[in-house]
């Protein structure tokens, strides 16, 4: 018989004591009495174990106590929960979060009262920089709701503020402010702040071409990240074809250079804020993922020899 002994982390969770499973069980089967003996969310729960070194291991909860390390033969398993306080779906949490720009780039574009000054014309670049922000994230939204799979059901519910930050203030009130303000008539800092290019037609209508090829790359990119999952949204394996076969996360390659051919398309300082910051973040990303696959799957994925981020290159 299997002892399981859980020592409580959190003042709202009671310590607990299982003599029904073995190591072979689900530790989501555990996490399952856990939820129902002190009515809390099951979502709300991290299991872990000590490690040789001390340190607090959480355990993957669709895995069984044995594939999380612990030996077989163990008939008396210590194990420590926490409660991770209030949780929300990460579904929802993206549909904020890329709901932001739907504010401020429509407000922005049509309020111009908001610059006091009198009514101006948008130039053709501002039209195109509106119409191609609002596409990139009504994609974002139709992606989450109909495209991605969440391999976490929830996070915590004060995260969707530290993640809506990004979205709301970079990409949505920095970007719109600058770029929709009368880009004419100013002499000084103030032609450098609201400053936007007007190229040459041929340069303008290249750069759109190049922004629809990444944003279509893009999303090919999450289809064929999302197929992997249809059965099982925990399944980790060895993305292949369209960019994978080049880089270990081209979603994120072709995002970045998205948002490149918008800032060169724009030319405000704005814009280029949003591209540096946008494309750091998703470099680290991108370097966390592909450390994670060296690491599960090894000489089998080291030998397709991807590179990290920008195919050929990085």
């Amino acid at each position: 018989m299997t002892t399981i002994e859980v020592k409580s982390r959190s003042k709202s969770i009671k310590s607990y004591s299982s003599n029904e499973l073995t190591t072979d069980s689900l530790v989501e089967e555990l996490i399952d009495e856990l939820s129902a003996d002190n009515h809390l969310s099951k979502h709300r729960l991290r299991l872990t174990r000590l490690d040789q070194n001390g340190k607090q291991v959480p355990l993957v909860a669709h895995q069984t106590f044995a594939q999380n390390g612990i030996p077989k033969s163990e008939t008396n398993i210590q194990l420590y929960v926490k409660d991770l306080g209030p949780q929300i779906s990460w579904r929802t949490v993206f549909l904020v979060e890329y709901f932001g720009p739907f504010i401020f780039h429509p407000l922005f574009y049509f309020v111009q009262s908001l610059y006091n000054v009198p009514p101006f014309s948008h130039t053709k670049t501002q039209k195109l920089a509106y119409a191609i922000v609002l596409l990139h994230f009504a994609k974002r939204e139709y992606e989450t709701l109909y495209v991605h799979k969440f391999s976490n059901a929830t996070m915590p519910i004060f995260n969707i503020f530290k993640n809506s930050t990004h979205y709301w203030i970079l990409s949505g009130f920095n970007l719109a402010y600058f770029v929709y303000g009368p880009s004419f008539g100013y002499t000084g800092l103030m032609s450098f702040v609201f400053h936007v290019n007007e190229l040459p037609s041929w340069v303008t209508y290249s750069l759109i071409a190049v922004w629809a090829f990444a944003e279509i790359s893009n999303y090919k990119t999450h289809k064929i990240l999302s197929q992997i999952r249809d059965q099982d949204v925990k399944r980790y394996v060895i993305p292949h074809g369209y960019g994978f076969n080049l880089v270990s996360c081209p979603n994120y390659f072709f995002e970045s250079l998205s948002w490149l051919v918008y800032a060169l398309l724009v030319g405000n300082w704005a814009a280029w804020i949003f591209f540096f910051v946008s494309t750091g973040q998703m470099w680290l990303w991108a370097v966390k993922k592909h450390k994670r696959y060296l690491k599960t799957f090894g000489d089998d994925y080291k030998k397709l020899k991807r590179k990290v981020f920008i195919p050929y290159i990085l």
